[in-house]
């Protein structure tokens, strides 16, 4: 089987990363792997490096990961990590956290490419709710 693009959430909050991971994994068609960074490795509210750089190898299938920040801090430290680990292929979208997450998983579903994923994922900011 061909590898899918992978996923990555990466928010302030663990409780946030799980819920849109199990979210996307009820929408999307198994086979996509969605891995969450989220809060510090403490426990608390913020980033970590250690948990996106794992996050990353969990979803790395040799197809590419999109990351998928939510604010501030988490756009930093994952720019941070990608910067520091050139080897894993990796796209920080700019993307809303979960509607983007939900499209890029649906599209990676489909074996689309990682610049197809991503610009699914960016593209989700545009949908109108009303």
């Amino acid at each position: 089987m061909t590898p899918l693009v992978g996923i990555v959430l990466v928010s302030h909050s663990a409780e946030i990363a799980l819920g849109v991971r199990s979210l996307v994994e009820q929408m999307a068609c198994e086979g996509v792997v969605v891995g969450t960074a989220g809060g510090t490795d403490d426990g608390r509210t913020g980033t970590s490096y250690s948990r996106i750089l794992a996050a990353l190898r969990t979803a790395d299938s040799d197809a590419g990961v999109v990351v998928l920040p939510d604010l501030g801090s988490s756009v930093l430290t994952a720019r941070l990590v990608l910067h520091d680990h050139p080897g894993i292929q990796a796209v920080l979208a700019d993307a809303p956290l979960v509607e983007g997450a939900v499209a890029a998983a649906v599209t990676a579903a489909s074996g689309a490419d990682l610049s197809t994923v991503v610009k699914a994922a960016e593209e989700a900011r545009h949908i109108s709710k009303f």
